[in-house]
């Protein structure tokens, strides 16, 4: 038997395939990118692949406890795997690669839960197939090995954030998928990264529960309504996570249904507009309560995720932000490009022994190489 040389890695090509499917659940948006010599990252292609329907609402489902979890779990993992590697081929077929041009794929996996509280994080995903299903390496199971130091396992972007970004001011990033996340980015410090609370997750689900829309396009039902003061004050109030120090992060886990449905009489009379107007200034509270109490002194924040396409709710942020506010694509990245982008880079990472794992992220014990490698 022969086995694979040490260096074997290495003779791939020099591109790489970031794959992301977030808690709004959309679907996967697959990029692919060349991380040179320099360590300098450009963007070749980028493909969206909408789950289907019926797996969009196993997914959901498995976010709460249920009958025959293990089972459905496996099947919706081989699912996810079967999405990302249609996503991996529509990214070859626009970039006019083959499979051999790709060192590695980074795959983030669907959470469905998220408990480093005691130790342990879930993401599904199936790896090894998607492996046998491109041809390419796999780097997957990201959030593991920085929870077993200790860690929250997540945000698992600043790292990648701070090699865009950093400046020689004090800068933010803010990404707001389902859930929403700072990178605090200071001259000279390694990154300070956290979850906010919720960013469009809230705003989505009051959206298909009224209107039957996936999420409110441009935030327009939001902006048509009234922000409840006193409501938003309660809901501030009354979840204790939101006064957490940092490192800390949350998911569906917390921010669910149940949490907003177990609010709701507290609403009074308030409108289905009203309390999505409400909710869109729940998030951009949570985000600027943070920067405030934690980096009072930053002079940019740069929105990311696909909140930034939430004009009503950029729009009402950047008026409210002591700071300037702009969406990434002002500095060359599109918002929804952004999340994939980083697991390609954190595939790159891993693949260079790069340990983006960071204490001052996450809290771990130390820093980590985060990943697993899965061979083609």
């Amino acid at each position: 038997m022969t086995f694979p040389t040490p260096d074997a890695r290495a003779r791939r090509g020099r591109y790489y395939i970031g794959i992301m499917s977030g808690t709004s659940l959309d679907g996967v948006d697959a990029v692919q990118v060349e991380i040179d010599d320099a360590r300098q990252l450009r963007l070749i292609a980028h493909a969206h692949q909408a789950y289907p329907a019926a797996l969009r609402d196993e997914l959901l489902a498995l976010n709460q406890p249920g009958e025959n979890e293990i089972h459905r779990a496996e099947t919706a993992a081989l699912q996810i795997a079967q999405s990302y590697a249609q996503a991996v081929a529509a990214v070859l077929y626009l970039s006019e690669s083959d499979a051999s041009d790709i060192a590695a794929i980074g795959a983030h996996g669907q959470t469905v839960r998220h408990r480093p509280d005691i130790g342990y994080t879930v993401q599904l995903n199936a790896p090894a197939l998607l492996a046998e299903l491109t041809g390419i390496p796999v780097v997957a199971d990201f959030r593991r090995r920085d929870i077993a130091a200790g860690g929250q396992g997540a945000p698992l972007v600043p790292a990648f954030h701070a090699a865009l970004f950093q400046a020689d001011h004090p800068r933010a990033l803010l990404n707001l998928g389902g859930i929403g996340n700072l990178t605090l980015l200071r001259p000279g410090a390694d990154p300070v990264g956290f979850d906010t609370g919720p960013g469009n997750m809230l705003l989505d689900l009051w959206c298909q529960r009224h209107t039957g829309q996936p999420y409110d396009a441009g935030g327009a039902w939001a902006a048509s309504g009234q922000c409840q003061d006193a409501w938003l004050a309660y809901l501030l109030e009354s979840e204790p996570w939101l006064r957490l120090p940092p490192p800390k992060s949350t998911g569906r886990d917390l921010f669910s249904a149940s949490w907003l449905d177990s609010r709701l009489a507290a609403a009074g009379n308030a409108s289905a507009a009203d309390i999505q107007a409400t909710l869109t200034q729940l998030t951009i509270s949570t985000v600027l309560e943070a920067l405030a109490r934690h980096a009072p002194d930053t002079e940019e924040l740069i929105v990311c995720g696909g909140g930034a396409r939430n004009l009503h709710l950029l729009g009402s942020l950047t008026r409210q932000a002591p700071c300037s506010v702009s969406a990434s694509d002002a500095y060359g990245v599109d918002p929804q490009h952004m999340e994939a982008m980083a697991f390609a880079w954190l595939a790159w990472a891993h693949h260079h022994g790069i340990a983006a794992g960071l204490p001052s992220v996450t809290g771990a014990r130390h820093r980590s190489i985060l990943g697993a490698w899965h061979p083609a």
